[in-house]
């Protein structure tokens, strides 16, 4: 059977911001490379609040709520015209680990790794997966902070999304005072910027070079 690939991402968020910011965006979605942004008009809900998967063994993913596709991988989109070219990675939050890696696992997801050293947020562990050209990247959460976020018992939940951009200095100036500026990602060789709170946007959105090629 094939590895999942994401279809679509669907986002609590405001169209119009992200237009804002130079993605082309029509008819309430937004293409990031191969995979759709639908934008929803909920208010009751902010963030990533699903996706749809193709080729899935199941769908039960921890909490993540999540529809099975049959539709084809469109055409690559173009570049936007902030330099945007693609999704990096999709970023969901697990109070244990184990017990989500297993369960995405079983639903078909293509485990590649799991990082046990601390990132510099202060996550202990992560685990990454690859779903055709992106990745979902697991992150632990910290144990101060597990009952915050609802417990142990908690679902998996989505938290934010790394975009490739082909000239990272000049996406960062485009975006102005929306964007910190750029430095080094954990990734050697690559480059990341954070999109402000004044941008507009209900979740985290991260701006990365592409890797370097060898």
């Amino acid at each position: 059977m094939p590895a999942p690939t994401i279809d679509e991402l669907l986002l609590a968020d405001d169209g119009a911001a992200w237009a804002a910011l130079g993605f082309a965006v029509s008819d309430g979605c937004c293409q990031l490379g191969r995979v759709r942004l639908r934008f929803l008009a909920d208010a009751s809900v902010q963030g990533i609040v699903g996706w749809s998967l193709r080729d899935l063994a199941g769908v039960e993913l921890d909490g993540l709520a999540t529809t099975v596709s049959n539709r084809p991988p469109p055409e690559a989109a173009p570049a936007h015209p902030n330099g945007v070219v693609a999704i990096d990675h999709v970023v969901a939050m697990s109070p244990v680990l184990d017990r989500s890696v297993r369960l995405l696992r079983d639903a078909g997801l293509d485990l590649r790794r799991i990082r046990e050293q601390p990132t510099p947020a202060g996550a202990p562990r992560q685990a990454f997966f690859r779903l055709g050209e992106e990745i979902l990247e697991l992150i632990q959460v910290p144990e101060e902070a597990i009952e915050r976020s609802g417990g142990r018992e908690s679902p998996v939940r989505f938290w934010g999304l790394a975009v490739l951009v082909d000239d990272l200095e000049k996406t960062v100036q485009r975006l102005g005072p929306h964007s910190g500026p750029a430095r080094a990602a954990v990734q050697p060789g690559r480059r990341i910027a954070t999109v402000r709170r004044s941008a507009g946007l209900t979740f985290p959105l991260a701006l990365m070079s592409e890797p370097a090629q060898t």
